[in-house]
């Protein structure tokens, strides 16, 4: 098979979709690899890096989409690369459809088949490829919410851990699945007071057992949520519905309740976000104000530390992208459910029950898509 990676061209996007040592494993497996010119740069690796593992280095992202069987990318296609996807094309990406109309119709009306990142699954019921970049979203969280909180950038002024004889801040966490996890742990190591909001009375037994009583859990019920975010310095919103439109868990009316300059990182803004007040930033221009309140909403988090993330993104791709690689798309979702799962779009249709849902558009079953 021909597989092509594409420079990823969304603002301030630094990740890669493959890796050298990804193109290795494809090209000792006889197919071929195309990689745009420049395309991991962003995140440390050279042309150079490429040819020596086997690559051949495409001067366009024109000439790659035209000669590539598969394209395997980082973030879902832009309006310009989506104008390149062909019929019976593979796209290998995330794609979050869900919050994005725009991106889903041109999909449906390029004929490629689109196979989902953040909804392939595992035997643990969990989101292998989605896990990665949750993990690093989640301690980024903290990180770029202690940035927000300092005077210059129109927080309260507050040192995350505190000094002897200071509070240190409060921390507020909304869902406690891989992102709410990683986001307290590194509050905890910055040394925050850390409350994590969660609905599942397992998942809170679990999160007691990891942190031993450091972070208080306290059930996720919109009352308990309303009391806890007024006393918070950073809130940061840690929730997800696999492939749907993120829920809608604090109004514009409950933030007034916070205190002023208090900050919100909604690490769920690549699915719409999980407050009412969220809308998408970039790395460059991140931040913004509303009733006082701080806002972080930059939609391709993990891309700030785009050499962590784009390996370990590649340590869990490259065995979906060999199966469909030496299998064709076909047999490789037949021969595994899970990598099914991740089948969003094929041929002009939607095979994604949560992106009908969020869109209203007709869907069609995975199983039935592998046949036509």
């Amino acid at each position: 098979m021909i597989i092509g990676c594409p420079k990823e061209v969304k603002a301030q996007e630094f990740r890669v979709g493959l890796t050298p040592n990804a193109v290795k494993e494809l090209v000792l497996q006889d197919h071929t690899v195309f990689i745009e010119k420049n395309a991991g740069i962003g995140s440390g690796f050279t042309d150079k890096n490429y040819k020596d593992a086997g690559a051949k280095i495409i001067s366009s992202a024109e000439e790659l989409f035209h000669g590539s069987e598969m394209i395997v990318k980082v973030k879902e296609p832009q309006e310009a690369e989506r104008k390149l996807l062909k019929k019976d094309q593979v796209l290998f990406t995330y794609l979050h459809l869900a919050p994005d109309p725009n991106q889903t119709h041109d999909l449906l009306a390029s004929g490629c088949t689109a196979i989902a990142y953040e909804t392939v699954t595992d035997q643990y019921g969990g989101l292998p490829l989605l896990a990665p970049m949750s993990e690093v979203a989640g301690r980024l969280a903290p990180q770029v919410g202690a940035w927000t909180l300092q005077k210059a950038n129109g927080g309260r002024g507050i040192l995350i851990g505190g000094v002897p004889g200071v509070e240190p801040a409060n921390v507020i966490i909304i869902g406690g699945g891989v992102v709410g996890a990683n986001a307290a742990k590194v509050s905890l190591g910055m040394g925050a007071n850390v409350t994590i909001l969660e609905r599942s009375v397992n998942k809170m037994r679990e999160l007691e057992n990891i942190f031993q009583g450091r972070v208080k859990t306290i059930y996720s019920s919109t009352g308990n949520t309303e009391n806890l975010i007024k006393d918070a310095d950073l809130l940061i919103g840690a929730v997800l519905v696999p492939g749907a439109t993120a829920p809608k868990l604090v109004s514009r009316a409950q933030l007034s309740s916070m205190r002023d300059g208090a900050a919100i990182v909604d690490v769920a803004i690549d699915q719409g976000g999980c407050f009412e007040t969220s809308k998408a930033t970039t790395h460059e221009d991140p931040i913004y104000n509303v009733d006082g309140i701080m806002h972080y909403c930059v939609a391709n988090m993990p891309g700030a530390v785009s050499r962590t993330s784009t390996i370990a993104l590649g340590n869990t791709t490259i065995p979906f992208v060999l199966a469909l690689a030496n299998q064709g798309w076909r047999n490789a979702c037949k021969n595994d459910h899970h990598l099914l799962n991740g089948l969003n779009i094929h041929n002009g249709l939607l095979t994604y029950k949560a992106v009908g849902e969020a869109l209203d558009i007709p869907v069609i079953s995975p199983l039935d898509a592998i046949s036509s």
